[in-house]
């Protein structure tokens, strides 16, 4: 049997826009612990974003993960030999972690000089509803919709 659940820490709010989800968003991108790096990053591309918009860098940030959101996914489920794909609804944390690592791995393969200018441009994209981001949140949503009959084999 397994131990007890491990418990959720708390994540404090970045210091220039004190959110929380900046904060994980920066956890995110960091590598090899080098988050003074990520903010960098980060901050250069809300500049980048808000002088292309002439708007809140942020507010751009959080319509693009709003955008970028998924609602359902397909996990695979093997029924009598045969692995069928079946949509279920994702959860809250989940919905906020598969939006954020969507734009960081896709913001990374972008062709822009400097990291914070592929963040900005695919957090641009991305609010818009365009983008490699959001075209695979809608790929996601299609791959449900399709394999829908296969819902009631659900888990």
């Amino acid at each position: 049997m397994r131990k007890a659940k491990a418990k959720k820490r708390p994540i404090l709010p970045d210091p220039k826009f004190s959110d929380a989800t900046v904060s994980k968003f920066v956890n995110n991108l960091m590598y090899d612990g080098k988050k003074s790096t990520a903010m960098d990053v980060f901050y250069g591309a809300m500049d980048i974003v808000s002088k292309k918009t002439e708007s809140d860098g942020l507010e751009t940030f959080k319509k693009a993960l709003e955008n970028v959101t998924p609602n359902v996914e397909v996990k695979s489920r093997r029924v009598g030999g045969a692995t069928f794909q079946i949509p279920q609804p994702v959860r809250d944390s989940r919905k906020a972690s598969l939006a954020m690592k969507w734009l960081i791995g896709y913001s990374r393969k972008r062709n822009e000089k400097s990291m914070a200018e592929k963040l900005a441009g695919e957090i641009l994209a991305a609010s818009k509803e365009e983008g490699a981001a959001f075209k695979k949140k809608e790929d996601v949503h299609r791959m449900a919709e399709a394999n829908k009959a296969f819902s009631h084999f659900r888990f």
